[in-house]
């Protein structure tokens, strides 16, 4: 095999593959079965010993700060589930989204819009909205698919909308300054989810037999009293927000801020109680460290897959055509989604930045405006098998089989894809605010 091809990258994507597969068919946890993959990486192509490699890198990916946030903000989305914050805000939303084609399947958009803004985690993000919103729809009767697809794909607006964690990452990597690529991802990230609502609507308009009752007609003074139960959780948003974006807090501790925010609320409405509290934390604990045991595996993976040489040589690949700008976008759409089939956001975007760098300053491309197209395609990893991280946290949240969440968010990479045409004839919705602002 290496006769033919040096790097023998083939027979290594082959084998990932196949042990891949092998491990989730045979039902083992999702987060052993990366670890498995990437041991049988080390093993098999490089010389380093893989458990001392697996211990350091395990340590340090569960280790981090920044992921404190996690499982604060999921702790924060268990208190709305399981107290009447998440159903008052369903009352308070469905008298204006209700009048809107596709009813109350665009709570899960607008949940995921605002809720990005508080975590820039897309792993928070589809946790908490999807506690809030999934039981609900379900009660309604709206259809399962359309309830899924669409939480995997809003969900990934948690890694475009300010605070993002990739973009921090990236900015760091290509040594770009992290406020313009904030500032840049704000009017990306509010057009993909209004193509999501057209999504929405579209579907609405197509399959008419499929459209649950409408809901009651409140009329307009009626909706302005419902309208005030969206106080509390507003309220609390606005505190977490206000409190990261006024300096105040880091991630962290504004997640601290909501989790103390949403007892105090859920206590002053009642329907906080020791049951309540107790399996809360208990369902915060076990989402947590199902999160955690998949981020492990899948920094293992990385490591495994950095050693090997993979997404080095297929990035050499690419730099071997000498591509126009457009052709190079394109080729590289088409290398990000495979990348993230087997990678976390992150991980691509590190390991792959010192090869695609220079490439894409020889091109001419604007180093912010593909800080936001490295977003939406890492957005797409999320929601592509065999790793897509949104993919396992739905499995977990709705014990529906993998394969069918996958198909459920096909439109939604569907969209991620023609975002990224978008944005090519568009540039400016990636580097007009960036620009304005910091020109005033």
């Amino acid at each position: 095999m290496t006769g033919f091809d040096r790097d023998a990258v083939a027979l290594k994507i082959g084998i990932f593959l196949f042990v891949m597969f092998f491990l989730l068919g045979s039902g083992i946890w999702v987060g052993l079965a990366l670890l498995g993959v990437a041991y049988i990486g080390m093993i098999g192509f490089t010389s380093r010993n893989p458990g001392n490699a697996m211990i350091i890198t395990v340590w340090t990916s569960s280790s981090s700060w920044t992921l404190t946030a996690l499982p604060l903000f999921i702790w924060m989305g268990e208190i709305l589930y399981r107290t009447r914050l998440s159903e008052d805000m369903f009352k308070g939303l469905a008298p204006w989204l209700s009048r809107i084609p596709g009813g109350l399947l665009h709570t899960n958009v607008v949940g995921c819009t605002v809720f990005a803004a508080v975590s820039g985690s897309s792993a928070a993000t589809l946790t908490t909205v999807g506690k809030m919103s999934i039981p609900e729809l379900q009660k309604r009767g709206y259809p399962e698919y359309m309830t899924i697809g669409t939480l995997a794909g809003a969900a990934t607006l948690g890694l475009m909308i300010p605070p993002s964690l990739t973009l921090i990452v990236y900015g760091v990597t290509v040594k770009e300054s992290i406020t313009k690529l904030f500032m840049a991802g704000v009017i990306p990230g509010l057009v993909l989810a209004g193509m999501f609502m057209l999504y929405i609507v579209a579907w609405y308009f197509l399959r008419p037999g499929q459209r649950p009752k409408p809901e009651p007609h409140v009329g307009f003074i009626a909706a302005l009293k419902n309208s005030t139960l969206l106080i509390p959780v507003i309220a609390l948003v606005v505190v977490v927000i206000g409190s990261m974006y006024g300096g105040y807090a880091t991630p962290t501790e504004a997640a601290a801020f909501g989790v103390v925010g949403a007892l105090v609320l859920a206590a002053l409405q009642g329907s906080l109680s020791l049951h309540t509290f107790t399996q809360s934390l208990l369902g915060a604990t076990r989402t947590s460290a199902m999160i955690a045991l998949i981020l492990m595996g899948a920094a293992f993976l990385s490591l495994s897959m950095g050693f090997t040489g993979l997404p080095r040589a297929l990035a050499e690949w690419i730099a071997e055509f000498n591509l126009s700008p457009i052709a190079l976008i394109a080729a590289l759409t088409v290398f990000y989604i495979i990348i993230g089939m087997f990678l976390d956001g992150i991980s691509a975007v590190v390991l792959t930045m010192a090869i695609i760098e220079p490439m894409i300053r020889a091109a001419g491309i604007d180093l912010i405006w593909f800080g936001i197209f490295i977003v939406v395609v890492v957005e797409m990893a999320q929601i592509t098998p065999p790793i897509g991280f949104n993919l396992f946290v739905l499995q977990s949240m709705t014990k529906h089989d993998i394969t069918y969440i996958a198909k459920t968010a096909l439109p939604m990479f569907g969209i991620m894809v023609l975002m990224v045409v978008v944005l090519v004839a568009f540039p400016e919705l990636a580097t007009w605010l960036p620009d304005r602002l910091l020109a005033q």
